[in-house]
């Protein structure tokens, strides 16, 4: 089975350099696997067969959904069974978690980021919406309501997490939580003992952003 790394969009616009760690780790430990730059929302234009290594919440549900042929896996499933990555030790640290809405029917995914936070031993405290009960963190309102009501769902969101550090697996995620007053922990920085830097975070300006890599790619 051929097997390519998506680094996706979001992450190519965040930290394009933590990709390189991610296919530098993988092509040392599963053999020569490729980078595929080309954004979940084209055509991936991949052999029939072809299994797509994920860190994007969305592109996991967008290759699942609308190619054919083409079966999707993420990164943490992948890592959560891995004996070979180095992980990180956080000494017990307190950090709530926010699950990515494109997974809420995914419980594979909830599953394998708890382990890989049990790894690295971090002490997690589940809102009381979690897992398939979780709730968007605001970001899936832009463009349906005004930019300001959008924040406030952010807010409203970041309010229910149980702690200030809070662990999230999809980069949009991190703008949420910071403009809810929280310090998001991307799980990716978590896991190469990187510190998240939100950048970007206004809803017009991150949006603008990312259309305009998604055009490109």
């Amino acid at each position: 089975m051929k097997r390519v790394f998506a680094p996706g969009c979001a992450l190519m616009i965040y930290k394009p350099e933590l990709g390189r760690k991610v296919l530098d780790f993988l092509n040392n430990n599963l053999g020569k696997i490729e980078e595929h730059k080309i954004c979940c929302r084209h055509n991936p234009n991949l052999d029939k067969g072809t299994q797509i290594i994920n860190i994007c919440a969305g592109c996991d549900k967008r290759y699942r959904q609308l190619y054919e042929g083409i079966t999707t896996i993420s990164l943490w499933e992948m890592l959560a069974e891995s004996e070979s990555f180095p992980f990180p030790d956080y000494k017990g640290k307190v950090m709530a978690i926010l699950d990515a809405c494109p997974t809420r029917d995914q419980e594979r995914i909830h599953t394998a980021v708890r382990v890989l936070l049990k790894r690295m031993n971090i002490t997690v405290v589940e809102p009381e919406k979690t897992r398939n009960r979780g709730t968007c963190c605001g970001d899936s309102f832009y463009g349906v309501l005004p930019v300001e009501q959008v924040k406030e769902q952010m807010k409203k969101r970041a309010g229910e997490m149980p702690a200030e550090d809070v662990v999230v697996y999809c980069v949009s995620c991190t703008k949420s939580m910071h403009i809810g007053g929280k310090k998001p922990r991307y799980l990716l920085d978590l896991l190469f003992n990187e510190g998240t830097s939100v950048g970007t975070f206004e809803p017009e300006e991150w949006h603008e952003q990312l259309d305009n890599f998604i055009k490109e790619h």
